[in-house]
């Protein structure tokens, strides 16, 4: 890694300084990494100890919702905002926002973020939003991610050609700023690359130089793997902190995304589960929490009070005493209280306003809880009985717990109407559109399509409209999207869904349709 330590120690902002006195924050984002993945979560599919023992000795985050997609769940996690008030279009980040990055920086913190970037801005962007050291995926191009990658490093275009594997590089940058910043308080930011799809192999897999890479998330491939090579680089993480001696006075704080791949099959709690990326249910939005802080947080402790992806500024903010700006009227709430084994002021239940595209309406709008959800169209579900969201629950039925559930859910509703600021409507655009200017798949392979070839039969081109993330599958987020009554939207999807695994194949949804004439 001779030419990262080149790019890092081209990078001017290295200080040197006094043995640090502030706590260090690693903030840990895995990509497309669902609740069910993790074992101490009850997963029984994947190899995860690192993660778990964190999750032993520090705090396991039960109830850690994200938004269904990367690019929404990214801007609240940075910004502390709920995506109704800031956010603009996939793969962007509003140049005006305030983040963590700026907050840690303006503290006098080390700052870095390496992984995966989808927020915009050219080579700037990381700079922009209070990063003084990059190495990313994703800044400004989108070349492969995994074997031979292209990265951003510190401003240059880097592309590997000697069979690296894109997530090690980023992580042994990672490894490098904390051992440069070891005598000074730091904030790395590590959004992993691991584990979107395609589902490749890992240099820890036998077939790692042979395999080829294969799109679509319903087929598991080497998806075990990468679960395991994530694990993996975490460890490597930790043991750096160690052998420092840092780890004591580092917070390091693990959460996903979004909800796994859509469709990707896993074993939970002794039944089958499929991951819901880009679906509004708990499959789409529940993702793991993990919270360890040598000392200084509870030990073994579980807790399920409710948290989002907003919640995590505040809270890291407040465990360094980096003071957030007081006109910032912020969304998330610190559960630093709860990491320490006290009460805290936990939130009753979660807002979720998503739409990747932006623009004035929301694809989905709701409130929940552990155990209810309130779409803002009225539809009401018991999510722990109805995980897939089948059966909608009649108000004239309800139980005295449910009735009290909904009346709490409306008023969080209701204490979120009112419209979008027009700064940010103007910025929206189309998720076809923003997919469109790629002139790849979502994975970056320029002339390769992840969707099957559909010019045979003109009812394909429906189907890739549909498939907004050119990913081969349409999920209900995609299908209902351009469809006005949502009740039809979702008797039709239903139907269509053959196999029941909660999207749509190109044979399910040429099955589905009138022959082409």
């Amino acid at each position: 890694m001779h030419l990262l330590r080149l790019l890092a120690l081209s990078c001017v902002c290295s200080l040197a300084g006094a043995a640090p006195t502030k706590t260090n924050v690693v903030f840990i984002l895995i990509d497309d990494f669902g609740y069910e993945c993790v074992t101490a979560n009850g997963g029984e599919s994947y190899r995860t100890p690192v993660m778990d023992r964190l999750a032993a000795t520090g705090v396991r985050l039960d109830q850690v919702h994200a938004q269904p997609l990367c690019t929404p769940t990214r801007v609240a996690l940075m910004t502390g905002l709920n995506n109704k008030r800031n956010y603009t279009r996939f793969g962007h980040l509003d140049p005006k926002q305030r983040t963590f990055g700026h907050f840690f920086k303006d503290a006098g913190y080390a700052t870095c973020v390496v992984g995966k970037w989808q927020l915009g801005n050219e080579l700037e962007g990381p700079a922009l939003f209070g990063f003084q050291e990059n190495c990313l995926w994703q800044l400004n191009r989108r070349p492969g991610r995994y074997r031979n990658p292209g990265l951003e490093i510190n401003g240059k275009e880097v592309d590997f050609k000697q069979n690296e594997y894109g997530p090690d590089i980023v992580n042994e940058y990672a490894l490098d700023f904390i051992t440069r910043q070891k005598d000074q308080p730091f904030f790395l930011y590590y959004p992993m690359m691991l584990t979107h799809s395609p589902y490749d192999a890992t240099p820890d897999s036998p077939d790692y130089l042979k395999a080829k890479s294969e799109e679509g998330t319903k087929k598991i491939g080497h998806f075990p793997d990468m679960v395991a090579y994530t694990d993996k680089l975490i460890g490597k993480v930790i043991a750096k902190l160690e052998e420092l001696k840092l780890r004591e006075n580092t917070l390091v704080v693990i959460m996903g995304d979004n909800g796994t791949g859509g469709g990707t099959p896993s074993r939970f709690k002794g039944r089958d589960v499929t991951g819901g990326k880009g679906s509004s249910l708990i499959w789409g939005t529940h993702v793991p929490g993990i919270a360890n802080w040598p000392g200084q947080l509870a030990s073994g402790k579980v807790c399920a009070d409710m948290i989002e992806s907003a919640d995590m500024l505040p809270t890291i903010c407040e465990a360094a005493q980096v003071p957030v700006p007081a006109d910032l009227k912020l969304d998330g709430r610190s559960f630093l209280p709860q990491l320490r084994g006290e009460k805290g002021n936990p939130k009753d239940a979660l807002y979720v306003w998503y739409n990747p595209s932006g623009g004035p309406n929301a694809e989905y709008e709701f409130a929940h809880d552990a155990h209810f959800k309130l779409y803002a169209d009225g539809r009401f579900f018991d999510t722990v009985a109805d995980d897939r969201e089948k059966t909608p629950l009649k108000d004239a039925e309800l139980s005295a717990e449910a009735k009290a559930a909904r009346t709490k859910l409306q008023a969080v509703l209701t204490a979120n109407q009112g419209p979008r600021d027009d700064y940010f409507l103007k910025q929206s655009e189309s998720f076809n559109d923003y997919r469109k200017k790629l002139g790849s798949d979502p994975d970056g392979k320029k002339g390769k399509a992840a969707a099957p070839k559909t010019e045979a039969d003109p009812r394909g081109a429906r189907f890739k409209e549909r498939d907004a993330d050119h990913d081969g599958k349409i999920t209900y987020a995609e299908f209902q999207a351009s469809m006005a009554d949502k009740k039809v939207a979702k008797e039709r999807f239903e139907s269509r869904d053959l196999n029941k695994d909660g999207s749509l194949s190109l044979e399910e949804f040429l099955a589905t349709l009138p022959a082409a004439k």
